[in-house]
């Protein structure tokens, strides 16, 4: 799902500055890389994206964060939402659809 996300944001003019295969990375990467933008996976090892979002969030307020969930998670995006994600995408993804919720959250 990474690569398939990661040629989207490529195909339509973003660079890809990192990947992170679990939560802990995730937060360490963003500590590194201070990206415009993060999409991260709800559901991975060591630290879900939940915890993720809330820790990175605590560190730097200013992240713009898009949580990526599998269809019928709606409880779980509600959470990602009040933990501070600014948007959220379903699995698959709809090229169409990332690109509006990346273009909303980068204003």
């Amino acid at each position: 799902m990474r690569l398939t996300l990661g040629n989207m944001l490529s195909s339509s003019g973003h660079e890809v500055v990192g990947e992170a295969e679990n939560g802990v990375i995730a937060v360490e990467k963003y500590r590194e890389l201070h990206p415009d933008l993060v999409t991260m996976d709800i559901t991975m090892p060591d630290m879900n994206g939940i915890e993720a979002v809330k820790k990175i969030l605590t560190e730097f307020p200013q992240a713009k964060i898009i949580m990526c969930s599998a269809m019928g998670q709606q409880k779980v995006v509600v959470e990602a939402i009040e933990a501070g994600a600014k948007d959220f995408i379903v699995k698959p993804f709809d090229e169409v659809r990332v690109d509006e919720a990346i273009k909303r959250v980068l204003g």
